[in-house]
């Protein structure tokens, strides 16, 4: 059987350091602690596989942007046969405070686009996901504008500096299940 964790993002250098790359880096740092090295083009996402126990484990960045990545999702999931709920989705959230990290079973989108795509091509909501707090926009500023504007300095730092604990979240649900990561990472 395979598994599949999917950090949501946006394809090109100009979005690297945005709060909505969050996933593509956890997923960036999994692939260096794993020592996946070879990442191939498939399904309209980045993939490397590699063996994990007894399993394939597909860290994947879907290639289009956010919006419609729930396409290269589905593809995914399809080419290797997984079912919805062994699909693990990082991705960034506004709701949750900048540096805190979460573990979820299904919900809905929160007016995540990309999770409202994955749902919405899937049909389902039921998947795993790992959420990246990245907290509010300040002021008025609109919540699109705040994911993808590009961070620096101490800003960057910080944000960098959480995504080792969502690259743990994601282990742990691999090593002892959902139900212990939300014990782990939620308690607050």
């Amino acid at each position: 059987m395979a598994l599949i964790v999917a950090g949501l993002g946006n394809p090109g250098p100009e979005f690297a350091d945005t709060r909505h790359n969050a996933g593509f880096k956890v997923v960036d740092l999994l692939a260096e602690n794993l020592r996946a090295s070879y990442w191939k083009d498939e399904a309209g996402a980045k993939t490397s596989t590699i063996r994990f126990d007894d399993d394939d484990l597909v860290l994947a960045k879907p290639q289009s942007f956010m919006n419609i990545s729930g396409k290269a999702v589905v593809k995914l999931l399809q080419t290797y046969e997984v079912p919805v709920e062994s699909l693990i989705v990082v991705h960034d959230d506004i709701d949750l405070p900048p540096g805190s990290v979460r573990a979820k079973r299904d919900g809905g989108h929160g007016g995540h686009n990309g999770l409202r795509s994955i749902t919405e091509e899937t049909g389902h909501d039921d998947f795993l996901r790992v959420r990246v707090g990245v907290g509010r926009p300040p002021g008025r500023m609109d919540p699109s504008d705040y994911v993808l504007q590009p961070m620096r300095g101490d800003t960057l730092a910080d944000f960098d500096s959480v995504v080792p604990s969502a690259a743990q979240a994601v282990m742990h649900i691999l090593e002892h299940g959902i139900e212990s990561a939300m014990q782990e990472f939620n308690a607050d």
